[in-house]
Formats: C-alpha cells, structure tokens, sequence
C-alpha cells in the first residue's frame, strides 16, 4: 500500500495537538442532550403505522430508487410527497434532495451566476459555505444577525459600481442557528430584501418540525411569499433523513436542471420517502402535544440555568439549541467528559468547527428528557465550575 502522504499526516498531528482531532463513536446509553430528535419521533409507533399505510397506498416493493430522478428513480410517491411538502409549509413548489448538505449545496453552486452577489450570515452551516464557494457570483459574508452590517455591505457594493444591470444580489442566513440555537430578525432582514430587491433564502433545518406547528419560523412570521427560497430538513425534529428546497415553481425547474447534487444522485428509495412523510403526518395529528412539551422542557432548561447561576454563561436562545461557552478545546472536553461519567450525553463544540475561543457545549433538548434529567445535567455543571 502506498506511503500515506506527508502532508495529511501533518494535519492529523496538528488536529491532535490541539485536541481537535474529529473519531467516530457509536450511539451512548447516556441521557442524550446532544442528538437532533427534538420531538422525540424517531422512535415514534405512530411513524410506523402510517409507513405501513404509504407502503401500501403506492405499492412499495423496492428498497431502492435504483437511479437518479431523471433516470429510474422518480417514484410516484416522491412527487406526491412534494407536493404534500409545498402545501405544508405554504410554498409554491417543493423539491426533495438526499441530505440537507446536498440542499444547500445543489442551491448556491447552480443559483446564484456569474456577476451575482450572496452575502451570507458568518455563522451559516458549512453547507452553505461550500456551495457558494463553489458558486461564480462574488459573495461576502457579514455579522453573525447584524442588518446593519448587511446593509452597509449591499450599499459598499453598489457604490463601488461592482453591480450590472442584470446583476442578482442573495442573501443567506438561518432560522435557527445550528452553533448557538438564536434567530435573526427574519421580519427585518425580509423588509431590507423587499425593498432592496434580493433573493433572501432561509435554511429551516432548526426550525421546520418546532416552529409555526412545525411549519417552520418563515410560515410562523408570514413570510413564506417573501422568501425566494427556503431549506427544511428531515435529519432533525422530523426523525428522518433527506431535505427539500421550497419555492415557486420555476425555481424547482430550474434546479431540476441545474443542480448538480441532484441530478448526479440515486434519489431516496420510495420507503424512506414514507416513512418521511409518515412522520410529517404524526405531527399533523399530534404535533401541538410534541410542540408544547419540547417547548415546557426549554422553558424549564432556562429556569434551572438562572436557579444554578449559570445563565450568563449560556448564549440566549429560546429554541431546542442551548450552547455554553466553555472557552478552550481542554476545558470542552472536560467538561463533557465529566458529563458523561455523571450518565448524561453532551457534546463539546470545539475549534475549528467554532473559531478558537468560542468552543462550548451544545445542549440539545427533546420532549422525552424529563425535568430530572434536565435538573441534574445543570446541577453537575455547576458542581463541575465550582470544583
């Protein structure tokens, strides 16, 4: 086998050095506060039996899509589901791609052209940075929720008179942020947009299944005609896997065309597209209990964060998503693993996924974790700083 080159190994050692260095582990009998099921439904029976009525329905006898959409795979049930999808979340048209980082991906490397803008929130998914780095439009990133730096940002450019006559300007930002679980303005950013005429896209994956009875914070705020574009995924409240990009119906075209991360992919079998749309339909018929519970345990999180004195070191958030500072690789990982001999599942953030000082621990809430659980973890910690 060929010598492992040099350079790669340098990498390694240096992720090793400053204790960054990324291993697999298999799924931990702890508490969990650190997995994406927000709702809880990924073990849902409910999700089970309305499968088994899909399954049934469009007479699934494959376990797989045996090719692209544009080949083999386009199954009856995958344009039915989007358009179940469209309706749903109170968009023209839907398209589903196979993982929220194909979404995005597929999205900013086809949409945006050459001689186009995208200014993007400095603390969006990497998916979205790898799909405009692989973009032709010129982009430039501002202030983590900051309007005002995006405004001076967008009227930089057109005085610098870098903008064509043809030239269409993007903004990108999230609901829910995936580091901090806070919100922009999303009212104020879709009014500087309207008036400035700019594609605003919106990625939901922390949003859509919680907010707006699971509709995502762009329904919940009216905004679903003001976005040109919005990215909801099945990986997180839903319990599943894939995503969709929503829009008006040329927009879908277009990106049935364009987009790469979708035209060059076997498509999602037909069963998981069920069992997708299985858990979006127990959430039509229960998702106001899934909704209210999750919501009573954040509610309960940030009251024992201010009992236990630890309010300040928390990023305020009102979503699932809690994330403490716990400045420096080390002390993340301390207090994780001191977490873990305690029974409970958290994970440390660490640099680079966050820049250097900025590492934390990101509490994910669920409707199962109970108000004991949710007692206890805050409790450790707080024994945890004070020895």
């Amino acid at each position: 086998m060929p010598n492992f080159p040099k350079k790669l190994s340098q990498k390694l050692e240096q992720r090793q050095h400053e204790n960054a260095l990324r291993k697999l582990s298999t799924s931990s009998r702890l508490v969990d506060f650190s997995s994406n099921d927000y709702l809880g439904l990924a073990k849902s029976d409910g999700i089970t039996n309305h499968w088994e009525s899909l399954v049934q329905k469009f007479n699934l006898n494959t376990h797989s899509a045996t090719g692209s959409r544009l080949l083999t795979g386009n199954h009856p049930i995958h344009e039915a589901f989007e358009a179940f999808l469209a309706d749903f979340h109170g968009m023209d048209a839907a398209l589903v791609f196979n993982s929220g980082y194909d979404a995005n991906l597929g999205f900013f490397s086809a949409v945006p052209q050459r001689g186009d803008v995208i200014f993007y929130d400095e603390w969006v998914h990497a998916s979205i940075r790898d799909g405009i780095s692989m973009s032709k439009a010129q982009n430039y990133k501002f202030k983590h929720n900051d309007i005002a730096d995006l405004s001076e940002g967008v009227l930089r450019i057109k005085k610098q008179g870098k903008l064509q006559e043809n030239t269409e300007i993007y903004v990108a930002t999230e609901s829910v942020f995936s580091m901090d679980g806070d919100s922009p303005n999303l009212l104020e950013i879709s009014a500087f947009c309207e008036k400035e005429g700019i594609h605003l896209v919106v990625d939901e994956a922390h949003a859509s299944g919680i907010f707006g009875d699971g509709k995502g914070l762009v329904h919940e705020l009216g905004l679903s005609e003001n976005v040109f574009a919005s990215v909801v995924t099945f990986g997180k409240a839903f319990g599943q896997h894939g995503a969709a990009i929503l829009g008006n119906e040329n927009l879908i075209q277009y990106l049935v065309n364009f987009a790469r991360s979708f035209i060059y992919t076997t498509a999602l079998p037909p069963k998981e597209i069920a069992s997708i749309w299985a858990a979006y339909l127990v959430l039509e018929q229960q998702g106001q209990k899934y909704i209210q519970d999750l919501k009573e345990n954040i509610r309960f999180f940030l009251e024992k964060a201010e009992t236990y004195g630890l309010q300040t070191h928390f990023i305020e958030s009102t979503s699932a998503i809690q994330s403490m500072r716990c400045s420096g690789n080390d002390n993340a990982k301390a207090t994780s693993d001191f977490l873990a001999k305690k029974g409970f599942d958290v994970k440390p953030i660490l640099s680079p996924t966050v820049p250097l000082g900025m590492e934390r621990l990101r509490f994910c809430l669920h409707t199962f974790n109970t108000n004991e659980e949710i007692n206890q973890v805050l409790k450790s910690i707080q024994r945890f700083n004070a020895s």
